[in-house]
């Protein structure tokens, strides 16, 4: 699987350590990294489709300090999608306002129906892009139905129900923003944890420090603003468990990569 890593916080931070510690795991998530540097005014995506440590760009990236409000960040194992750029994380667009939105994610949907148009619309093949697509289309449906923006709590209450539903026998742990909202969800147990620290809240597949770092709340959506949370969605108990199943189904997907 992958490991994702994701930032909210008050004040610019510097995350030059953690994002280190991060990208040295790609000794065994070895087919991309990506990074995305977010604000309300856009945001800077860069990736590339080989080992994180293998990359001279990225070594000569975090030479230089990053220090950003919020931001996400991605090492993938391939599991769905061939090992090439279009398949690496994260992704981003615009809905039909123009708010830009920005995913990472890690897990395998093994069955979701509303999901298979996409494969023809999409730029690559994974998973983790057509969930993305669906959530922007799901968004854009709702603010035409509504006839304007949504407002945060309108478009929290429509994710909720889309992770709720999603979430069912899929693993689904992501992060997503719109520069200004940090949003969370894992469905499988000790497979996110969050620090929180000088006004910030870091997210991470495993612990990236050895400071107090805890386990996510799962089988919920939480939302967190300038560092903090402010709303938590319903539990829906779609606990993800592995099963001898699911893994030989990711066994014959990845054996036709």
């Amino acid at each position: 699987m992958c490991e994702i890593f994701g930032l909210s916080s008050l004040n610019d931070f510097k995350v030059n350590g953690y994002l280190k510690t991060f990208y040295s795991h790609s000794k065994n998530h070895p087919h991309g990294w990506g990074l995305a540097c977010i604000s309300r005014e856009g945001a800077l995506i860069e990736k590339e489709s080989i080992r994180a440590s293998d990359s001279n760009y990225l070594k000569e990236r975090l030479s230089q300090p990053v220090s950003e409000k919020i931001l996400l960040a991605h090492i993938r194992y391939a599991t769905i999608g061939n090992v090439e750029y279009k398949n690496c994380h994260p992704f981003t667009g615009k809905d039909n306002t123009g708010r830009r939105w920005t995913l990472v994610h890690n897990g395998t949907i093994f069955d979701f129906p509303p999901l298979n148009p996409y494969i023809q619309k999409q730029m690559g093949d994974t998973d983790s892009e057509r969930i993305f697509l669906y959530l922007i289309d799901r968004l854009n449906e709702a603010q035409n139905k509504k006839g304007s923006k949504l407002l945060f709590e309108e478009r929290f209450e429509l994710f909720d129900k889309i992770v709720c539903d999603m979430s069912r026998d899929n693993k689904l742990n992501l992060l997503f923003s719109d520069g200004k909202y940090l949003y969370a969800h894992t469905n499988c147990r000790g497979t996110l944890y969050y620090l929180t620290k000088d006004n910030a809240t870091l997210i991470a597949t495993v612990p990236l420090s050895n400071e107090e770092w805890q386990p996510m709340p799962f089988t919920r959506l939480l939302s967190y603003y300038k560092g903090k949370p402010v709303k938590t969605g319903t539990n829906h108990e779609n606990e993800y468990f592995e099963s001898e199943e699911s893994m030989k189904l990711l066994y014959s997907i990845f054996a036709n990569l």
